[in-house]
């Protein structure tokens, strides 16, 4: 039996739409099935931590008063060390933080470092 051209155009349009509909079916995601989570192993029991060794300021988070901070906390900061936390010390009193750079105590890259870190508290 012959075919209709009509026919034969309907069936060039269902495969064609088959071949551009394919790739937007192959990227959709699977359809997920429900599945129970693996049983898990009983948590060990946590041992408190151990204090953070360092001077109580970095401790906390808290900044570090430039006017009363001892060497080591002065010493525990990013870029300062034992010279520099000495000549920190020595320089006191500061009216500002910034005078660190001013006084030529520290060169401003080092200052930049822990600017945020540091205040000089007034008495």
């Amino acid at each position: 039996m012959a075919s209709s051209p009509t026919a034969a155009v309907l069936r060039v349009l269902a495969v064609l739409s088959g071949l551009v509909a394919a790739p937007a079916l192959a990227q959709a995601p699977a359809p997920s099935t429900p599945t129970s989570p693996a049983p898990r192993a009983p948590a060990a029991p946590t041992k408190p931590t151990a204090p953070v060794a360092g001077p109580p300021n970095a401790a906390r988070g808290a900044l570090i008063d430039l006017n009363s901070a001892t060497t080591a906390e002065l010493d525990a900061l990013p870029g300062i060390g034992a010279a520099r936390a000495a000549a920190i010390v020595k320089g006191r009193p500061y009216k500002g933080k910034d005078e660190l750079v001013q006084k030529k105590i520290l060169p401003q890259s080092v200052y930049d470092g822990i600017k945020d870190k540091v205040i000089a508290k007034q008495k």
